[in-house]
């Protein structure tokens, strides 16, 4: 398994987790600090910690110190892997609707 192969399934696992994907929807538009997120998403600081140290490690997820505070954000490079891999899915998925369509259509012309 490649190096990209693994960062794609530790970011597709990462994401499985509600609680993950609710602390990945708050901070989209800002960086915020953990006391923050963890009241808007109504867990403890600890388990939002948690949270976020997974996230990080999966690339999907990045903090910053500003001052004393240390904030976090979303990783857009991270996200774009995992987009990438679901956008490979599409075209096919596509192509074969348009088949099954012209098929029916041609059956109620037929």
């Amino acid at each position: 398994m490649g190096a990209a192969t693994a960062e794609l399934d530790l970011a597709l696992r990462a994401l499985a987790d509600g609680n993950r994907r609710s602390i990945l929807r708050v901070i989209r538009t800002e960086a915020l600090p953990v006391g923050a997120i963890a009241e808007r998403v109504g867990l403890s600081q600890q388990t939002t910690s948690h949270h976020l140290g997974v996230l990080q490690k999966a690339g999907l997820a990045i903090g910053a110190r500003e001052g004393t505070r240390h904030l976090f954000a979303v990783s857009t490079d991270g996200l774009a892997a995992v987009r990438s891999y679901l956008d490979d899915f599409w075209p096919g998925r596509l192509a074969a609707l348009k088949s099954v369509i012209e098929a029916r259509e041609g059956a109620d012309h037929g």
